[in-house]
């Protein structure tokens, strides 16, 4: 219910101020289970593509976006999966709960990069997400969020505007063996390497470092 309302009034707001361009929205099933794997340059990223897409789509995210002390941040996060990044078993867990999601048809959404971008470059993804195509079978869509950033830098509380983009790259398929180091391994790669074509980001073949513990939301 909380859904609803929120993506019934967010959705005129997000047109009417950052006058969004989506690109490849037909690119997104009807129906049936998909996961979304997008870049990361701001919190709002979790606000925008859900309210610029006609389906739900469930995001995970760190623990920390949840008791944020910014309201803002609590609300967008509202109905999406925790994830205590500090915790193997709890990362397993989530990635377990994300496939339940995709086992019931619907759509999740996943950042492989594991955090936001610290300087706007695309960094190396984690396996979450190939473990996530290759257990359920679901179709991986590349997304690049366009300009998110200048909405919402890392460190400031306040939106601004600033027109921002959404691009969503044809479905990918993958076969494979989950348990498989250098299968997760390649799968990620591809979905990166998609990401990297539709954002025009450069390419950092390194992990990001997380933002320090007292950096805001």
């Amino acid at each position: 219910m909380f859904y609803r309302v929120a993506k019934f009034l967010s959705v005129p707001a997000v047109h009417l101020v950052w006058r969004p361009k989506v690109e490849g929205l037909g690119h997104v099933p009807e129906q049936g289970p998909a996961i979304l794997a997008s870049n990361h340059l701001s919190i709002l990223d979790s606000f925008f593509l859900p309210a610029l897409l006609p389906r739900r789509v469930t995001f995970v995210a760190k623990n920390e976006y949840f008791t944020s002390s910014n309201p803002l941040t609590r609300v967008i996060m509202q109905g999406n999966l925790a994830i205590d990044r500090d915790s193997a078993r709890a990362g397993q867990e989530m990635l377990d709960a994300a496939a339940g999601v995709l086992k019931s048809g619907e759509l999740f959404g996943i950042y492989p990069e594991g955090t936001r971008s610290p300087d706007g470059r695309l960094y190396k993804g984690k396996i979450g997400v190939a473990w996530l195509a290759l257990t359920t079978g679901a179709p991986v869509l590349p997304v690049a969020m366009i300009d998110t950033e200048r909405v919402l830098p890392p460190g400031a509380s306040v939106p601004r505007v600033h027109r921002i983009g959404v691009r969503i790259g044809e479905p990918m398929t993958f076969t494979g063996d989950p348990a498989r180091a250098r299968d997760r391994r390649q799968v990620t790669d591809d979905v990166m390497a998609a990401i990297q074509r539709l954002s025009g980001q450069e390419y950092v073949p390194s992990y990001a470092k997380r933002p320090s513990a007292d950096t805001p939301a």
